[in-house]
């Protein structure tokens, strides 16, 4: 072994060349890679025609602003159906449902009543406003077992929720859904027709904007005033991924006419998913909406309270 204060030995002048050949060789296979990785990168989060695109740029810098300094897991999708813009970031990323897929039960309930050529029973309604207005799981599991899997599929298809996948048994909450299957959805709500007639698309909505206050949070913070905000939201602490806190909703009336989904999930609590959704509601509601009001902080929000760790809570 050399002393201390020796020299380094010094690779002979073929081993350098062989290192540097391969570091030559390294650097030319990770270069395409980077560039990939960086063209990924600089993609606009929006998008929108020719006429709009100042519209869609800006608010992907404002929606990449929302989401700086977040840890959080992020999906989001957004529709304008008066400007085209269109937004996804991690929008086919799958997500455990949570209360989420309430609406698209309340859809399969609504669906049914359409093709029998009937109005709601009263059963049905009452399950619905408790399921939707409250978030109720009860409700929620009675209508889930009255539809049944096959017609709910058949709703999800004619919703073109192609990448939603059901939860298994009474397990509603754990369907697996995404950000843009979420969105067309809320298109089966508002402007696409081949899931509900004029009729049952009113209903859903009018239902969908009467949540009670204390879960008003999410997409309807800082929406314009005089618009019908109709929304659901979702959340669920399981032993992995922490706090999973969704919100979907539409923006309807007074010349508006766009719909939001933003899903979230490894959140160390459910307020801190909440935030994340309020930061990229207000960015889509000042650059689509015209909104110049900035939100109080929500009041009705959930205590911080942690994720358990052992999976048991129910959602």
């Amino acid at each position: 072994m050399p002393s201390a204060s020796a020299p380094p030995t010094r690779p002979s002048r073929s081993r350098r060349l062989l290192a540097a050949l391969v570091g030559s060789a390294a650097l030319a296979a990770l270069l395409p890679l980077a560039a990939a990785g960086s063209a990924a990168a600089a993609a606009p989060i929006c998008t929108a025609p020719a006429k709009h695109a100042a519209v869609a740029a800006k608010l992907s810098r404002d929606i990449k602003s929302a989401l700086s300094g977040r840890s959080d897991q992020v999906g989001i999708s957004v529709y304008d159906q008066n400007t085209g813009v269109f937004c996804t970031y991690n929008a086919y990323t799958h997500f455990d449902s949570a209360s989420v897929v309430k609406a698209a039960i309340m859809g399969t309930v609504l669906r049914r009543a359409q093709e029998q050529h009937r109005g709601l029973t009263s059963w049905e309604s009452s399950n619905l406003r408790a399921m939707i207005t409250h978030s109720d799981n009860t409700a929620a599991t009675n209508l889930w077992n009255s539809v049944g899997r096959t017609r709910f599929q058949a709703f999800l298809n004619l919703a073109q929720m192609h990448s939603t996948h059901p939860g298994s048994g009474d397990l509603w909450g754990l369907t697996q859904i995404t950000a843009r299957d979420e969105v067309h959805l809320l298109d089966a709500f508002t402007d696409h027709h081949d899931a509900l007639n004029a009729t049952w698309r009113a209903y859903a909505l009018k239902l969908m904007s009467q949540v009670t206050p204390s879960q008003r949070w999410g997409v309807p913070y800082g929406a314009p005033g005089g618009t019908l905000v109709s929304n659901k939201n979702g959340w669920l602490p399981r032993a992995t991924h922490g706090w999973r806190v969704h919100s979907i909703g539409t923006v309807t009336g007074n010349g508006r006419d766009y719909r939001l989904a933003v899903l979230t999930q490894n959140n160390s609590t459910m307020s801190y998913g909440e935030t994340t959704i309020e930061r990229v509601a207000l960015a889509v509601h000042r650059d689509l909406g015209g909104s110049t009001t900035r939100a109080a902080a929500v009041s009705t929000r959930a205590a911080d309270v942690p994720a358990p760790t052992d999976g048991s809570a129910p959602f």
